[in-house]
């Protein structure tokens, strides 16, 4: 699994290259940067394919240093599990990620369709809750990701598209 740092991110994250990483698999690029969200130190991961978005809020320094095992896959768990995922598919999943691997090299396309996620859809649940930590983020991630996107020219929706690369699997 490759995962695309944003500056803010990668400073946070230790093992970051500069040189950019490739991976084949379907599952295997994705986009991540830090945002603040009420004071609190929150992470966006976004598919590069698909457009699929997990929002992962309130983390601290101690949460950075695995940030893929003890963020990332079980928040992806989750949100393919209120997708309606099998188990035997999150199992497809947690074998086809592999180990984390983080560069900086980002692609413009996907940041955009990050900041368009934040500002249409994070920012306007975050004003009707009390605290960003009140928020399920699987529940958040699956929400968000329910909606049409373009991603290079293709009109798509994230959780629909992320469902059937899983069933690929």
């Amino acid at each position: 699994m490759v995962v695309h740092c944003t500056r803010k991110l990668a400073a946070r994250l230790r093992d970051v290259g500069a040189t950019p990483l490739a991976d084949a698999h379907p599952l295997a690029a994705w986009h991540a940067g830090l945002y603040h969200v009420d004071r609190r130190q929150c992470v966006l991961f976004c598919h590069d394919e698909s457009r699929f978005v997990l929002f992962q809020p309130g983390l601290r320094k101690e949460h950075f240093a695995d940030l893929a095992n003890a963020c990332f896959k079980p928040l992806l768990t989750a949100t393919l599990a209120a997708l309606g995922c099998s188990l035997a598919q999150l199992a497809k999943v947690a074998l086809a990620l592999g180990p984390a691997r983080f560069d900086t090299a980002v692609d413009r396309s996907v940041l955009s369709a990050m900041n368009i996620v934040i500002t249409d859809e994070l920012y306007p649940r975050v004003a009707r809750a009390a605290n960003v930590l009140d928020l399920d983020a699987a529940e958040l991630s699956r929400e968000m990701s329910e909606r049409p996107t373009r991603a290079r020219g293709k009109l798509l929706w994230p959780d629909r598209r992320m469902v059937e690369i899983v069933a690929a699997l």
